[in-house]
């Protein structure tokens, strides 16, 4: 029963229609969908950031295996905020590196920090690959717990 009224009331702040009794999955997947559409689109070229652990979208997925665990930084573009699922605002950032094809252009992170769409912001956190949170959330890279500023 908390784990529902949680994802309840989370809808509920989202503006998304629940009923009681909705699965759990659907309520998750339709807020994320509609609190998530991507803001920012065309062309984006950021400067890689600086420093041993730094690395740009495209690196982090072509190196996911290698710094599985470990503390990466990255200098991106905010191009869409989900904020308090699961109580971590997911982040999606891009650098202009990878291809969207390819599917390593945009690198969702997850933190407390929340900014703006549009904002160019340095991310830091612990990359994680292959990472399934369930109902359809599985990403090949993400960061998690990263400290998010301008």
């Amino acid at each position: 029963m908390k784990r529902t009224m949680g994802i309840l009331i989370a809808a509920l702040l989202l503006g998304v229609a629940a009923t009681a009794g909705a699965d759990d999955k659907a309520i998750l997947k339709k807020a994320h969908e509609e609190k998530g559409a991507p803001a920012i689109s065309g062309k984006i070229s950021v400067e890689k950031a600086k420093g041993a652990n730094a690395y740009t979208v495209a690196e982090l997925y072509a190196n996911g295996a290698r710094l599985n665990g470990k503390t990466v930084v990255v200098r991106a573009k905010v191009v869409k905020v989900s904020p308090q699922i699961m109580g971590k605002n997911w982040i999606h950032l891009r650098d202009g590196s990878g291809e969207p094809e390819k599917g390593n252009n945009n690198l969702v992170v997850t933190s407390q920090d929340l900014p703006m769409v549009g904002d160019v912001v340095t991310a830091g956190g612990t990359l994680r690959k292959d990472k399934d949170f369930g109902s359809g959330y599985k990403y090949s890279v993400i960061m998690e717990e990263a400290n998010v500023k301008p």
